[in-house]
């Protein structure tokens, strides 16, 4: 993504950096290894991070969203991607894999209850976690939400985007044959399982050239060339999720089952101009869970690093700490 200047106005919201006080891998099972990292408080409010894609991998700037005398903040990368083995490996990885790996984690640390912090596909993996393990999650703070249906594929597969960036959306588009442009997954699913290492980098490096573009309320439409081993494996899990639905039984399967979550309290972080993952949802998911508080963030798009989104993320995780009367260290 372009380096502007409000990227760089997001890191003052920001706590410290910190460095890990425990790194490991995991063994999951399924020949999958996943690395897990644990920051702030060793005897803080648990809270587990679940980063964005599927695919994306965390980063050091994702410790720095919570008071660190205040929480115990874990972090790991999901199946196949970041530091986790095999990388941009789709063979038995699912949703309910990670859902799995996610009680593993928690177990394994020790944790009886937790926070679960996560934005866009973390959003999405959020909410199937709390439904499936309601007793287990504390709170729920999601970003830039994603409900895992085919309108929302439609929309940013489909066209839908497309129309407010024709000039990314052509450049993704027109890589493949004209006659397999109305499914665009499936086509580039082709290519970034054909076996050709080259084949799979150049269609993996458009797919998250795509995305990337349009991440950012102040981007101009070129959201930069991913390295080829990051796209890699972030291309081929979106697409392999989403060519599976998120192995998900039904398309709304979340809101149809939302109401096991009513009675965990949640904030929703929404940018009002995400083209990811347009508003809607975040509304629907609000409309529908009586616990959660909608923050809708004007002049925000779908970036975990836009100023408005990082401010409103520290404020709600503030927020908590101070209602559970352990915040020391006020907002950033």
């Amino acid at each position: 993504m372009d380096k502007i200047p409000g990227q760089k106005r997001a890191v003052q919201y920001l706590y410290p950096p910190i460095d890990p006080f425990d790194q490991r891998t995991l063994d999951v099972g399924d020949g999958h290894t996943v690395y897990v990292e644990q920051c702030g408080n060793p005897q803080g409010m648990p809270v587990i991070v679940l980063h964005g894609g599927p695919g994306g991998g965390c980063s050091p700037a994702m410790r720095r969203y919570f008071d660190p005398d205040v929480y115990r903040v874990v972090l790991f990368d999901q199946r196949g991607c970041g530091r986790s083995r095999p990388h941009a490996s789709v063979k038995n990885n699912t949703t309910w894999d990670l859902v799995a790996d996610i009680e593993r984690i928690r177990e394994t640390l020790g944790i009886e209850k937790t926070c679960v912090f996560g934005g866009s596909w973390g959003a999405t993996l959020a909410l199937v976690y709390a439904i499936s393990h309601p007793d287990r999650v504390s709170h729920l703070i999601l970003r830039g939400v994603f409900l895992m249906t085919q309108a929302e594929l439609d929309w940013f597969y489909g066209g839908g985007a497309g129309q407010f960036w024709p000039e990314p959306w052509a450049r993704f588009a027109h890589l493949v044959p004209e006659n397999e442009r109305h499914d665009l997954i499936s086509a580039y699913e082709k290519r970034l399982f054909s076996g050709d290492l080259r084949t799979e980098t150049r269609f993996a490096q458009a797919w998250s050239a795509w995305e990337n573009a349009l991440a950012s309320v102040y981007s101009n439409g070129h959201g930069g060339e991913a390295p080829g081993e990051y796209a890699r494996a972030f291309a081929r899990l979106e697409n392999h999720y989403f060519v599976n639905k998120g192995f998900l039984s039904e398309d709304g399967w979340i809101l149809k089952n939302i109401e096991k979550i009513h009675g965990i309290p949640g904030v929703i972080v929404q940018g009002r101009y995400d083209m990811i993952c347009p508003p809607q949802r975040a509304w629907e998911l609000a409309q529908a869970w009586p616990d959660a508080d909608l923050r809708m963030v004007r002049n925000a798009g779908h970036a975990l690093s836009e100023p408005g989104i990082s401010a409103e993320l520290v404020r709600a995780m503030d927020d908590i700490s101070r209602r559970e009367g352990l915040h020391t260290s006020g907002l950033r």
